[in-house]
């Protein structure tokens, strides 16, 4: 079941600058579907990437994230290519590798174990900055029970729980 709280895009972009709230993405546009044959995390000619279009996504999701908001921001991603490349582009601040939103997709890793990390991760009320998070759809969908688009964004209550407090769903801008 899906959480919403009532309230305006503006209120839950300003839980998000006061770190009351983390942004969660899914990785920007990297057509096709999970990975090749032969796929090997440390090597991104071994796995789906972003087209042109996903780098211009990246950016112009950067571009608006520094309008929200001008000083620091943090940024976790995927140990993926596509997620790392993402919130590269994004051009906020140097991505923190956080394996616990690496991707699960036909049993790539644990599904329970992840989110469940996750969940002790961002079990805090506030964070000390605002935060984005760079994942996968399967990540996504199985915090906040939405099937995101590539590039599509949600805004997150914290404390993060099961099924996320979805306080924003943002479309790529």
């Amino acid at each position: 079941m899906l959480l919403a709280l009532p309230i305006s895009a503006e209120l839950a972009w300003e839980s998000w600058r006061e770190g009351k709230a983390i942004l969660i993405m899914r990785h920007t546009l990297a057509p096709g579907t999970g990975d090749p044959a032969g796929f090997v995390l440390q090597d991104c000619s071994s796995q789906r990437n972003l087209n042109n279009e996903g780098r211009q996504q990246a950016k112009r999701w950067g571009q608006l994230l520094r309008e929200k908001y001008s000083s620091d921001i943090t940024v976790y991603s995927s140990q993926w290519c596509r997620c790392l490349e993402t919130a590269q582009l994004l051009q906020l601040s140097q991505p923190l590798a956080l394996p616990a939103l690496n991707s699960f997709f036909a049993g790539r890793g644990d599904a329970a174990k992840q989110t469940k990390a996750l969940l002790q991760q961002f079990s805090i009320t506030q964070t000390a900055q605002p935060t984005v998070l760079v994942t996968h759809q399967v990540n996504f969908t199985a915090l906040t029970g939405i099937f995101p688009r590539s590039g599509e964004a949600a805004i997150v209550a914290l404390p993060l729980t099961q099924p996320a407090s979805v306080l924003a769903r943002l479309n790529t801008p």
